[in-house]
């Protein structure tokens, strides 16, 4: 199932954003948040958004999760511009990219385990660092198993986030060499993102807060890769009651396209907006229309995580 404009005869944007969600379950009200910033963004500056689905790991995947995905999208209103891409048939394009960071010696084969690693390694920002096993050759009789991009020596890499402010990591101290094809040969997340963001054309990220630590490695490859800087936007992340990340792991219930509107309308508020209760009972193409010609990226909140029990009970059950 596919919604898009013809856009082939119209110059790109200065703006282009996009949705890139991983169909490891269907769409709930954390999605629905990142969404809705994500396309609010785009429109309100006139620019395209696109849709992309992150299908990069098949044993997570759930089966009819991507169409289940674009039939909720449609549902509730969204309109994507173009193809919907998939990261599954763009393998050859991550091989051509971590091919030329081996040529130059950016990044080099690791034969280490996760259980070494975690042996060797003090805690980072976003699991163990990294100690650089491998960085000079694998051991004699050892195997590369993963395929990791240099840093050390690196800057420490500083961005402004539009929602969160500015933003500073060290990649040596806090995450360590990082991986860009993993030990079973699938390509990891950091190296595909950067390269579809940049082969897309895109200018602007909004996404979730759970991502923000990821953006620096992301920086840093764009900067490996002669890549085009684009500007991030990091909204709260919607959590339960214990504090953990509505995901299909934390049994989050999907959307229900019957209550769109009111859904649309209580992940407005969650995003800073004030809409009058008079749009529950409008189309969803009003509901849209008042937000995009409403839209203050200024005035979602700064925090990184939001309690979806805060929201109208609508959003979040």
């Amino acid at each position: 199932m596919v919604i898009s404009k013809d856009t082939s005869s119209i110059i790109p944007p200065r703006y282009r954003g996009r949705f890139a969600p991983s169909p490891t379950g269907l769409l709930h009200a954390g999605s629905l948040l990142a969404a809705t910033a994500s396309y609010l963004d785009a429109r309100a500056q006139s620019g395209e958004w696109l849709l992309r689905i992150e299908d990069l790991d098949p044993p997570r995947e759930m089966p009819g999760a991507t169409d289940g995905i674009l039939r909720t999208l449609a549902a509730f209103g969204f309109e994507w511009d173009g193809e919907v891409v998939l990261q599954s048939r763009r393998h050859a394009l991550y091989a051509a990219a971590l091919a030329d960071l081996q040529a130059r010696h950016l990044a080099y084969g690791c034969a280490c385990t996760r259980k070494e690693i975690a042996d060797t390694s003090r805690p980072g920002v976003d699991g163990p660092v990294y100690p650089g096993t491998c960085r000079d050759g694998v051991a004699v009789g050892r195997i590369a198993r993963a395929i990791r991009v240099r840093v050390e020596g690196v800057e420490t890499i500083q961005y402004l986030d539009a929602i969160q402010g500015m933003q500073s990591q060290n990649l040596a101290d806090q995450v360590g060499d990082f991986v860009l094809r993993r030990a079973d040969g699938f390509y990891a997340y950091q190296l595909a993102v950067v390269v579809d963001d940049a082969e897309q054309g895109i200018t602007h990220v909004v996404r979730g807060a759970d991502l923000i630590d990821s953006t620096p490695r992301q920086i840093h490859l764009q900067r490996c890769l002669s890549y085009p800087s684009l500007q991030y936007a990091h909204v709260p992340v919607l959590v339960n009651a214990n504090g953990e990340k509505l995901s299909k792991q934390t049994l989050a219930p999907a959307l229900d396209p019957a209550d769109a509107g009111r859904q649309l309308w209580a992940a407005m508020q969650a995003l800073g907006l004030s809409p009058p209760p008079a749009l529950l009972n409008e189309k969803l193409a009003d509901i849209w229309q008042w937000a995009i010609q409403n839209w203050q990226i200024d005035r979602v909140p700064s925090s990184r995580v939001l309690r979806a029990e805060q929201l109208d009970h609508r959003l979040s059950h």
